[in-house]
């Protein structure tokens, strides 16, 4: 008895001595000094000045230390919540591989932490990274990505927006001018002057044209032809750059149907505008990408009760095998939660993406790496499902007392995924599917 007490107490004490040590080692590091010069203004100039600069969408600057010092308890709040950046999907869950993830590293995170509990030093001057140059807010973003300005520009009617009035929703349509064919490379919208930047709430492009839906697709493909939302301007969204073997169709003597949401600020805009930059293929792309809107909800149908949490989900069909491009949940005040589910058709299920802290003022379009974005079957069922926050808990809810319904308004609640789906034959979705098997050996 002795002697097994004795390896007990032996076994007990190296366990203690090994969580002792890892205590150390943990205190130790966070011990570590952490500065603005040394670590931090890099993290910031890598994932957060090119919005918090003059000129730009966010409240303040954040390019210096002084600048940055002084939000340092704010800051702090929002990256250890996950609000800043805006990249809300969950980091644990699903997919993880994009090509254009912002969000922070757990190591920049408990980074810019440390950096604060400790007092927000500045450190030695002379280890900061050399300021970046910034180009005008108001350039084409995709411009330098795409290696030329856009091919063809459709500008929005103006309009006329009095100093104090209530929210507009401004319909107008333009002509594109085409008068052939083109596929789309890339698309990116903008507010055209920086007085529409300040009205402009967001923008919506809708490609209208006579087309059948059929045009670039696999011979064996029939689909039912997507919505024609085109693209659109937010905040957390300005354009998208599509993959080289796919694109989108321009019909001659198309045209923009714009719906541009504007709120006064207080002084009259007697040209509030956006326009619309397009990049052409040279020669037409394998595919074409369809996108699709997804609701988690029946048409218009949302109804969420005061002072609940509502769950709701909705099911898409795919009628063919696809490539999934993207995920972006669109909701308002209210949404709190989104996740896209795939049910393959030998009845396995596969959690795709899940944006657990949704933020309403924020619509992030989520784009999978070419080589993670999911290639399934035709019969695969997408689920997806949003959950809204209807009660006092939400520090964005206007009234947790109301009923809240489908519409417009952002009082009022949507519960959209728009995702982008690349359709394959079935011939090239087994190719694919078995180099993806043959590089994963």
């Amino acid at each position: 008895m002795n002697a097994i007490m004795s390896k007990t107490t032996d076994k007990v004490g190296a366990l203690m001595l090994l969580i002792l040590t890892a205590c150390v080692s943990a205190m130790s590091a966070s011990a570590q000094e952490v500065t603005w010069s040394g670590e931090v203004a890099a993290i910031f100039q890598e994932k957060c000045q090119e919005c918090h600069r003059p000129d730009s969408i966010a409240p303040m600057s954040l390019l210096t230390y002084e600048q940055a010092k002084m939000f340092a308890p704010v800051i702090r709040y929002r990256v250890e919540n996950r609000v800043m950046p805006p990249w809300h999907v969950n980091p644990q869950i699903g997919i993880q591989d994009f090509t254009n993830d912002r969000g922070l590293t757990d190591e920049q995170r408990q980074t810019i932490i440390a950096w604060v509990d400790q007092g927000a030093p500045e450190g030695d001057s002379s280890l900061a990274p050399e300021p970046l140059e910034f180009n005008d807010a108001l350039v084409w973003r995709l411009e330098e990505q795409m290696g030329s300005a856009p091919d063809l520009v459709v500008e929005s009617e103006p309009f006329d927006l009095a100093a104090v009035t209530q929210d507009k929703w401004f319909r107008p349509s333009t002509p594109t001018g085409l008068t052939e064919e083109r596929w789309v490379k890339a698309i990116e919208i903008r507010p055209k002057n920086s007085q529409s930047r300040q009205v402009v709430h967001h923008a919506l492009a809708f490609l209208m044209q006579q087309d059948d839906g059929k045009r670039g697709l696999p011979d064996d493909v029939d689909i039912p032809f997507g919505p024609s939302l085109f693209m659109e301007w937010a905040v957390g969204k300005a354009g998208q750059i599509f993959r080289p073997d796919t694109g989108k169709l321009m019909m001659p003597d198309s045209q923009i149907m714009w719906e541009v949401h504007l709120h006064a600020n207080g002084e009259r805009v007697p040209d509030a505008q956006v326009e619309l930059g397009v990049w052409f293929h040279d020669e037409p792309p394998e595919h074409r990408t369809i996108l699709s809107m997804l609701d988690a909800q029946g048409p218009n149908s949302l109804d969420i009760p005061p002072n609940e949490i509502a769950v709701t989900r909705g099911t898409f069909v795919l009628a063919a095998p696809a490539r999934i491009e993207n995920f972006q949940p669109h909701m308002h005040m209210r949404g709190k939660a989104m996740s896209m589910e795939a049910i393959y058709p030998n009845g396995e299920r596969e959690v795709l993406s899940f944006v657990d802290n949704f933020q309403w003022n924020w619509q992030i379009n989520y784009v999978y790496d070419e080589e993670a974005a999911p290639i399934v079957p035709k019969g695969t069922m997408l689920i997806t499902t949003a959950w809204h926050d209807n009660t006092a808990n939400n520090p964005h809810n206007p009234d947790p007392d109301q009923w809240v319904g489908w519409g417009d308004r952002t009082v009022d609640e949507m519960a959209h995924n728009w995702v982008d789906v690349t359709y394959l034959g079935q011939e090239e979705y087994e190719r694919l599917i078995a180099e993806r098997s043959s590089a994963a050996r």
